[in-house]
Protein backbone atom coordinates (compact mmCIF):
# COMPACT_ATOMS: atom_id res chain seq x y z
CA UNK A 1 0.00 0.00 0.00
CA UNK A 2 1.56 3.27 -0.97
CA UNK A 3 2.19 6.23 1.49
CA UNK A 4 -0.69 8.56 -0.33
CA UNK A 5 -3.28 6.19 0.76
CA UNK A 6 -1.99 5.54 4.37
CA UNK A 7 -2.10 9.38 4.95
CA UNK A 8 -5.50 9.71 3.19
CA UNK A 9 -6.64 6.79 5.78
CA UNK A 10 -5.60 8.47 8.93
CA UNK A 11 -7.00 11.75 8.18
CA UNK A 12 -10.23 10.02 7.99
CA UNK A 13 -9.42 7.72 11.15
CA UNK A 14 -8.48 11.18 12.86
CA UNK A 15 -12.28 12.63 12.34
CA UNK A 16 -13.48 9.16 13.32
CA UNK A 17 -15.39 9.80 17.05
CA UNK A 18 -13.46 6.78 18.09
CA UNK A 19 -9.82 8.09 17.39
CA UNK A 20 -10.71 11.25 18.35
CA UNK A 21 -9.07 11.43 22.00
CA UNK A 22 -5.76 9.93 20.58
CA UNK A 23 -6.11 12.72 17.84
CA UNK A 24 -6.36 15.07 20.93
CA UNK A 25 -3.82 13.48 22.85
CA UNK A 26 -0.95 13.98 19.96
CA UNK A 27 -1.85 16.97 19.43
CA UNK A 28 -1.21 17.47 23.39
CA UNK A 29 1.55 15.69 22.97
CA UNK A 30 3.01 18.33 20.16
CA UNK A 31 2.08 21.65 22.42
CA UNK A 32 4.25 20.28 25.19
CA UNK A 33 7.27 19.78 23.15
CA UNK A 34 6.82 23.69 21.72
CA UNK A 35 6.57 24.88 25.16
CA UNK A 36 9.50 22.35 25.96
CA UNK A 37 11.97 24.15 23.09
CA UNK A 38 10.68 27.86 24.25
CA UNK A 39 11.95 26.77 27.89
CA UNK A 40 15.10 25.47 26.62
CA UNK A 41 15.54 28.36 24.49
CA UNK A 42 14.97 31.05 27.93
CA UNK A 43 16.39 28.82 30.86
CA UNK A 44 18.24 25.72 29.87
CA UNK A 45 20.47 26.94 26.88
CA UNK A 46 21.47 30.36 28.66
CA UNK A 47 22.43 28.22 31.53
CA UNK A 48 24.39 26.03 29.23
CA UNK A 49 26.66 29.31 28.06
CA UNK A 50 26.85 30.31 31.67
CA UNK A 51 28.12 27.46 32.19
CA UNK A 52 30.77 27.13 29.66
CA UNK A 53 31.75 30.95 29.83
CA UNK A 54 33.17 29.92 33.28
CA UNK A 55 36.03 27.04 31.09
CA UNK A 56 39.13 28.37 30.14
CA UNK A 57 38.53 27.28 26.57
CA UNK A 58 36.19 29.41 24.06
CA UNK A 59 35.41 25.79 21.55
CA UNK A 60 32.33 24.99 23.81
CA UNK A 61 31.10 27.94 23.66
CA UNK A 62 31.30 27.79 20.00
CA UNK A 63 29.42 24.55 19.61
CA UNK A 64 27.00 25.35 21.77
CA UNK A 65 26.09 28.49 19.77
CA UNK A 66 26.17 26.75 16.53
CA UNK A 67 24.26 23.77 17.42
CA UNK A 68 21.24 26.18 19.21
CA UNK A 69 19.20 26.65 16.20
CA UNK A 70 19.33 22.91 15.27
CA UNK A 71 18.45 21.96 18.79
CA UNK A 72 15.06 24.19 18.78
CA UNK A 73 14.17 22.41 15.77
CA UNK A 74 15.20 19.21 17.18
CA UNK A 75 11.87 20.00 19.73
CA UNK A 76 9.70 20.18 16.91
CA UNK A 77 10.62 17.47 15.06
CA UNK A 78 10.72 15.18 18.52
CA UNK A 79 7.52 16.38 19.57
CA UNK A 80 6.21 15.84 15.59
CA UNK A 81 7.17 12.27 15.72
CA UNK A 82 6.25 11.00 19.23
CA UNK A 83 2.45 12.82 18.59
CA UNK A 84 2.39 10.60 15.31
CA UNK A 85 4.16 7.82 17.11
CA UNK A 86 1.23 8.00 19.15
CA UNK A 87 -1.84 7.63 17.12
CA UNK A 88 -3.24 3.89 15.86
CA UNK A 89 -1.36 3.66 12.72
CA UNK A 90 -0.67 0.86 10.56
CA UNK A 91 2.87 -0.53 10.66
CA UNK A 92 3.80 0.26 7.30
CA UNK A 93 2.65 4.29 7.99
CA UNK A 94 5.30 3.34 11.86
CA UNK A 95 8.29 2.13 9.77
CA UNK A 96 7.56 5.58 7.21
CA UNK A 97 7.57 7.87 9.67
CA UNK A 98 10.65 6.45 11.49
CA UNK A 99 12.60 6.81 8.63
CA UNK A 100 11.19 10.64 8.09
CA UNK A 101 12.33 11.09 11.58
CA UNK A 102 15.53 9.71 11.70
CA UNK A 103 16.78 11.28 8.07
CA UNK A 104 15.75 14.88 10.14
CA UNK A 105 18.31 14.01 12.75
CA UNK A 106 20.86 13.62 9.82
CA UNK A 107 19.69 16.81 8.19
CA UNK A 108 19.53 18.22 11.49
CA UNK A 109 23.21 16.98 12.90
CA UNK A 110 24.38 17.93 9.32
CA UNK A 111 23.30 21.54 10.24
CA UNK A 112 24.83 22.14 13.02
CA UNK A 113 28.58 20.85 11.46
CA UNK A 114 27.63 23.40 8.45
CA UNK A 115 27.06 25.61 10.96
CA UNK A 116 30.09 24.96 13.21
CA UNK A 117 32.79 24.89 10.09
CA UNK A 118 31.39 28.07 7.73
CA UNK A 119 33.91 30.62 6.61
CA UNK A 120 31.92 33.49 8.92
CA UNK A 121 31.27 30.98 11.46
CA UNK A 122 32.41 31.28 15.34
CA UNK A 123 35.07 27.92 14.71
CA UNK A 124 36.97 29.63 11.74
CA UNK A 125 37.48 32.62 14.02
CA UNK A 126 38.76 30.15 16.66
CA UNK A 127 41.16 28.65 13.66
CA UNK A 128 42.06 32.04 12.85
CA UNK A 129 42.93 33.26 16.00
CA UNK A 130 44.89 30.40 17.41
CA UNK A 131 46.33 28.76 14.41
CA UNK A 132 46.80 32.30 12.69
CA UNK A 133 45.60 30.89 9.71
CA UNK A 134 45.04 32.91 6.68
CA UNK A 135 41.50 34.38 6.17
CA UNK A 136 41.52 32.83 2.23
CA UNK A 137 42.89 29.42 3.97
CA UNK A 138 39.76 29.48 6.35
CA UNK A 139 37.55 30.46 3.17
CA UNK A 140 38.92 27.48 1.16
CA UNK A 141 38.77 24.68 3.86
CA UNK A 142 35.85 25.66 4.93
CA UNK A 143 34.10 25.12 1.95
CA UNK A 144 35.96 22.03 1.62
CA UNK A 145 34.50 20.79 4.96
CA UNK A 146 31.09 21.67 3.89
CA UNK A 147 31.21 19.75 0.60
CA UNK A 148 32.38 16.45 2.86
CA UNK A 149 29.04 17.23 5.13
CA UNK A 150 26.20 17.69 2.51
CA UNK A 151 27.84 14.36 0.83
CA UNK A 152 27.96 12.64 4.02
CA UNK A 153 24.78 13.69 4.92
CA UNK A 154 23.04 12.46 1.34
CA UNK A 155 24.74 9.29 1.56
CA UNK A 156 23.32 8.40 4.46
CA UNK A 157 19.74 9.66 4.12
CA UNK A 158 20.06 7.49 1.11
CA UNK A 159 21.18 4.21 2.78
CA UNK A 160 17.92 5.01 5.22
CA UNK A 161 15.76 5.04 2.30
CA UNK A 162 17.04 1.62 1.18
CA UNK A 163 19.03 3.49 -2.18
CA UNK A 164 22.08 0.84 -3.10
CA UNK A 165 24.91 3.92 -2.25
CA UNK A 166 27.33 0.97 -2.46
CA UNK A 167 26.89 0.50 -5.78
CA UNK A 168 26.65 3.41 -7.12
CA UNK A 169 30.43 4.15 -5.35
CA UNK A 170 31.65 0.51 -6.76
CA UNK A 171 30.24 2.30 -9.93
CA UNK A 172 32.71 5.65 -9.62
CA UNK A 173 35.47 2.64 -8.92
CA UNK A 174 34.93 1.02 -12.21
CA UNK A 175 34.31 4.37 -14.46
CA UNK A 176 37.34 6.78 -12.85
CA UNK A 177 39.55 6.61 -15.50
CA UNK A 178 36.15 7.88 -17.53
CA UNK A 179 35.72 10.24 -14.78
CA UNK A 180 39.37 11.90 -14.13
CA UNK A 181 39.04 12.52 -18.05
CA UNK A 182 35.94 13.98 -17.97
CA UNK A 183 36.39 16.23 -14.90
CA UNK A 184 40.12 16.84 -16.17
CA UNK A 185 39.41 20.89 -16.71
CA UNK A 186 37.21 20.87 -13.05
CA UNK A 187 40.58 19.02 -11.23
CA UNK A 188 42.70 21.51 -13.35
CA UNK A 189 41.16 24.57 -11.50
CA UNK A 190 40.80 22.83 -7.91
CA UNK A 191 44.86 22.40 -8.15
CA UNK A 192 44.85 26.13 -9.43
CA UNK A 193 42.94 26.76 -6.37
CA UNK A 194 45.11 25.14 -4.36
CA UNK A 195 48.21 26.92 -5.68
CA UNK A 196 46.66 30.56 -5.26
CA UNK A 197 45.68 29.68 -1.63
CA UNK A 198 49.45 28.04 -0.92
CA UNK A 199 51.37 31.19 -2.61
CA UNK A 200 48.82 34.15 -1.60
CA UNK A 201 49.56 36.17 -4.72
CA UNK A 202 46.39 37.84 -3.63
CA UNK A 203 44.03 37.99 -0.38
CA UNK A 204 39.90 38.70 -0.72
CA UNK A 205 39.72 43.08 -0.80
CA UNK A 206 42.97 43.41 -3.10
CA UNK A 207 43.09 44.86 -6.16
CA UNK A 208 44.93 42.74 -8.90
CA UNK A 209 45.52 43.27 -12.28
CA UNK A 210 45.59 40.40 -15.30
CA UNK A 211 46.28 40.93 -18.54
CA UNK A 212 42.25 41.18 -19.60
CA UNK A 213 40.77 42.25 -16.30
CA UNK A 214 41.11 44.40 -13.43
CA UNK A 215 39.43 44.90 -10.23
CA UNK A 216 38.91 44.05 -6.15
CA UNK A 217 39.17 40.10 -5.66
CA UNK A 218 35.48 38.99 -3.96
CA UNK A 219 35.27 35.49 -3.64
CA UNK A 220 37.99 32.66 -4.29
CA UNK A 221 35.91 28.84 -4.68
CA UNK A 222 37.18 25.43 -5.68
CA UNK A 223 36.38 25.91 -9.28
CA UNK A 224 36.92 29.75 -10.39
CA UNK A 225 38.10 33.64 -8.65
CA UNK A 226 35.60 36.33 -8.96
CA UNK A 227 36.60 39.83 -9.44
CA UNK A 228 34.79 43.12 -9.13
CA UNK A 229 36.03 45.25 -11.64
CA UNK A 230 35.57 49.13 -11.33
CA UNK A 231 32.65 49.64 -13.43
CA UNK A 232 31.07 47.26 -10.95
CA UNK A 233 30.77 44.37 -13.34
CA UNK A 234 31.22 40.90 -11.72
CA UNK A 235 34.00 38.77 -13.55
CA UNK A 236 34.54 34.83 -13.05
CA UNK A 237 38.03 33.72 -13.74
CA UNK A 238 38.60 29.71 -13.63
CA UNK A 239 41.27 28.77 -10.98
CA UNK A 240 43.34 27.00 -13.79
CA UNK A 241 43.64 30.80 -15.82
CA UNK A 242 44.86 32.43 -13.59
CA UNK A 243 47.19 30.55 -11.45
CA UNK A 244 48.90 30.35 -14.93
CA UNK A 245 49.00 34.19 -15.30
CA UNK A 246 50.75 37.04 -14.31
CA UNK A 247 49.35 38.74 -11.75
CA UNK A 248 49.82 42.48 -10.63
CA UNK A 249 48.81 43.20 -6.92
CA UNK A 250 48.56 46.65 -6.55
CA UNK A 251 47.37 46.32 -2.87
CA UNK A 252 51.02 45.57 -1.89
CA UNK A 253 52.31 48.41 -3.55
CA UNK A 254 54.98 50.43 -1.26
CA UNK A 255 54.43 53.55 -2.67
CA UNK A 256 53.48 55.04 -6.39
CA UNK A 257 55.71 55.98 -9.02
CA UNK A 258 55.64 59.33 -10.86
CA UNK A 259 57.57 59.10 -13.54
CA UNK A 260 57.46 62.14 -17.13
CA UNK A 261 59.15 64.69 -19.54
CA UNK A 262 59.12 67.51 -18.60
CA UNK A 263 59.58 69.60 -22.62
CA UNK A 264 61.32 72.99 -22.14
CA UNK A 265 61.65 74.93 -25.19
CA UNK A 266 64.77 75.80 -27.73
CA UNK A 267 65.53 79.44 -26.49
CA UNK A 268 65.79 78.74 -23.06
CA UNK A 269 69.43 79.58 -21.62
CA UNK A 270 71.79 76.93 -20.16
CA UNK A 271 71.62 78.47 -17.02
CA UNK A 272 68.07 78.88 -16.30
CA UNK A 273 67.53 74.87 -17.80
CA UNK A 274 70.20 73.82 -14.72
CA UNK A 275 68.45 76.26 -11.85
CA UNK A 276 64.94 74.60 -13.61
CA UNK A 277 66.46 70.72 -12.33
CA UNK A 278 67.93 72.26 -9.19
CA UNK A 279 64.54 73.64 -7.96
CA UNK A 280 62.20 70.88 -9.16
CA UNK A 281 64.78 68.41 -7.45
CA UNK A 282 64.53 70.52 -3.96
CA UNK A 283 60.94 70.64 -4.30
CA UNK A 284 60.35 67.03 -4.58
CA UNK A 285 62.91 66.31 -1.83
CA UNK A 286 60.30 69.09 0.55
CA UNK A 287 57.35 67.67 -0.45
CA UNK A 288 55.63 65.98 2.42
CA UNK A 289 53.90 63.40 -0.27
CA UNK A 290 57.06 62.44 -2.02
CA UNK A 291 59.09 58.97 -0.79
CA UNK A 292 62.39 60.56 -0.12
CA UNK A 293 64.31 57.66 -1.51
CA UNK A 294 64.18 57.80 -5.33
CA UNK A 295 64.13 61.40 -6.85
CA UNK A 296 65.67 61.48 -10.20
CA UNK A 297 65.56 65.70 -11.86
CA UNK A 298 67.89 65.35 -14.70
CA UNK A 299 68.05 67.06 -18.59
CA UNK A 300 68.25 64.21 -20.68
CA UNK A 301 67.42 64.78 -23.98
CA UNK A 302 67.63 67.22 -26.53
CA UNK A 303 64.42 65.76 -28.74
CA UNK A 304 62.91 67.56 -32.00
CA UNK A 305 61.02 70.50 -30.43
CA UNK A 306 62.35 70.22 -27.08
CA UNK A 307 64.50 70.00 -24.23
CA UNK A 308 63.51 67.52 -22.10
CA UNK A 309 63.91 66.87 -18.28
CA UNK A 310 63.28 63.47 -16.68
CA UNK A 311 61.49 63.54 -13.69
CA UNK A 312 61.20 60.34 -11.51
CA UNK A 313 59.68 59.67 -7.83
CA UNK A 314 57.58 58.42 -5.80
CA UNK A 315 54.31 59.00 -3.84
CA UNK A 316 54.31 57.98 -0.08
CA UNK A 317 50.63 56.94 -0.60
CA UNK A 318 49.34 53.75 -2.69
CA UNK A 319 45.60 54.64 -2.77
CA UNK A 320 44.52 55.88 -5.99
CA UNK A 321 42.68 59.46 -5.34
CA UNK A 322 45.53 60.47 -2.54
CA UNK A 323 48.21 59.65 -5.34
CA UNK A 324 46.32 61.79 -7.98
CA UNK A 325 46.42 64.87 -5.36
CA UNK A 326 49.61 64.53 -4.55
CA UNK A 327 50.39 64.83 -8.58
CA UNK A 328 48.85 67.60 -8.71
CA UNK A 329 50.11 69.49 -6.29
CA UNK A 330 53.30 68.43 -7.86
CA UNK A 331 52.12 69.58 -11.25
CA UNK A 332 50.97 73.07 -9.95
CA UNK A 333 54.40 73.88 -8.10
CA UNK A 334 55.67 72.88 -11.64
CA UNK A 335 54.05 75.25 -13.22
CA UNK A 336 54.63 78.05 -10.79
CA UNK A 337 58.70 77.57 -10.64
CA UNK A 338 58.45 77.83 -14.20
CA UNK A 339 56.49 81.05 -14.38
CA UNK A 340 59.17 82.68 -11.59
CA UNK A 341 61.74 81.72 -14.09
CA UNK A 342 60.15 82.70 -17.11
CA UNK A 343 60.32 79.46 -18.97
CA UNK A 344 58.13 78.30 -21.17
CA UNK A 345 56.62 74.29 -21.88
CA UNK A 346 57.41 73.53 -25.53
CA UNK A 347 55.06 71.94 -27.58
CA UNK A 348 55.37 69.73 -30.23
CA UNK A 349 56.41 72.29 -33.69
CA UNK A 350 58.59 72.26 -36.50
CA UNK A 351 60.41 74.88 -38.63
CA UNK A 352 60.51 75.22 -42.45
CA UNK A 353 63.59 77.47 -44.08
CA UNK A 354 63.30 78.36 -47.04
CA UNK A 355 67.11 79.20 -49.11
CA UNK A 356 66.98 81.90 -51.99
CA UNK A 357 69.72 80.30 -54.40
CA UNK A 358 70.35 82.71 -57.95
CA UNK A 359 71.11 80.91 -60.80
CA UNK A 360 74.29 80.53 -61.97
CA UNK A 361 74.56 82.91 -65.43
CA UNK A 362 76.81 81.17 -67.77
CA UNK A 363 79.17 83.45 -69.37
CA UNK A 364 79.07 84.71 -72.45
Amino acid sequence: MDYVSQLSNLVISIFNIENLIHAIIALLIFIIFLLLRKVFTRYIFSWLLKLSNRTTHELDDKILLASEKPIRALFVVLGLYLALLYLPLSPVMDAFFASVFRSLLVILIAWGFYDLCGRNSLLSEELKEKLNMDSMLIHFFSNAARFVIIALAIVIIAQEWNYDVNGFIAGLGLGGLAFALAAKDALANIFGGIVIIMEKPFLIGDWIAIPEVEGVVENISFRSTKIRSFSQALITIPNSTLASEAITNHSRMGKRRISFYLGLTYDTPKNKVEECVKRIKQMLAEHPGIHPETILVYFEVFNESSLDIFIYCFTNTTIWSEYLEVKQDVNLKIMALLEDEGISIAFPSRRIYLENINPVEGNN
